[in-house]
């Protein structure tokens, strides 16, 4: 006899699941691929940096399929999709986790070029809505999926300046570009579209808003950033990857057109 326990479980689980995800060898989508082989998915992860890609992940694993393709690129991801499909068949789960700086990122606002606005825009926006359509539409034709964009705190509220005050990144001093904040808050558009557009065809769109991850600013940053957040801590890689595990599984199977804050509190004041 089944227990709940067991149901729940059952229902957390990823396995034989097929998990598409972009920006496979970025700080975040590196330790989703590992976390949900671990958990039993197959995993076709993509990304444009081939080395990168290589670096972080490899490709020895039965579960995992490593694939160099561009977001910004429709017929980049219709060659990708015919791969997945030759192997695997169509992809149970999409996590849209791809974003991209462009070589001016951190200039002000007041002198930020438009063709680096479109370029950062063509990515992180414009490719999460290429890769629904390459591969989220099969998952309409059959009746069931889910989609799962990583969005920002910075596409729901402003950036609080003063924590930049010192900041930096790899010896470089940081802040939060517009367009950052604007293909974000876009992408939450588009995440709340899909979810009523694709409803009733089965196919769930959420969305994860990471708060600041650590990942190598320097102490200035962490202090200022951790003081600001109510749970006194920068967020971990970890904490991002259970709640896209989450979203993928059934255990959310009748939460569609959420944004699951995973911020510490930040936008609680």
């Amino acid at each position: 006899m089944t227990t709940p326990s067991q149901v729940a479980r059952d229902a957390f689980s990823l396995d034989g699941k097929v998990v598409v995800l972009s920006g496979a060898a970025g700080i975040i989508g590196s330790q989703v691929v590992k976390a949900f082989v671990e958990a039993g998915a197959r995993v076709f992860a993509i990304d444009r940096d081939a080395a990168l890609l290589d670096a972080k992940l490899g490709s020895a694993h039965k579960s995992l399929i490593t694939c160099v393709a561009n977001v910004a690129n429709r017929a980049s991801l219709v060659t990708a999709h015919a791969q997945l499909f030759s192997r695997w068949g169509q992809a149970d789960a999409l996590l849209n986790n791809a974003a991209t700086k462009s070589e001016n990122f951190f200039e002000p606002f007041e002198t930020f070029a438009v063709e680096e606005w479109n370029e950062v825009l063509s990515v992180n926006l414009t490719g999460a809505m290429l890769c629904a359509q390459v591969f989220g539409s099969p998952m309409a034709e059959r009746g069931r999926g889910s989609i799962v964009n990583t969005l920002s705190i910075y596409g729901i509220v402003g950036p609080d300046q003063r924590i930049y005050e010192g900041s930096e990144y790899l010896g470089r001093a940081i802040n939060t570009p517009a367009i950052y904040a604007a293909s974000k808050a876009g992408l939450w558009g588009l995440t709340k579209y899909l979810a009523a557009y694709w409803g009733h065809r089965g196919v769930r769109v959420n969305a994860v808003t990471p708060g600041g991850v650590f990942s190598g600013q320097n102490d200035t940053f962490v202090e200022n950033y951790s003081r600001r957040t109510p749970l006194g801590r920068m967020a971990q890689t970890d904490d991002m990857v259970n709640a896209m595990r989450y979203l993928s599984s059934d255990a959310a199977k009748y939460i569609t057109g959420h944004n699951l804050v995973v911020d510490g509190g930040w936008t609680a004041w």
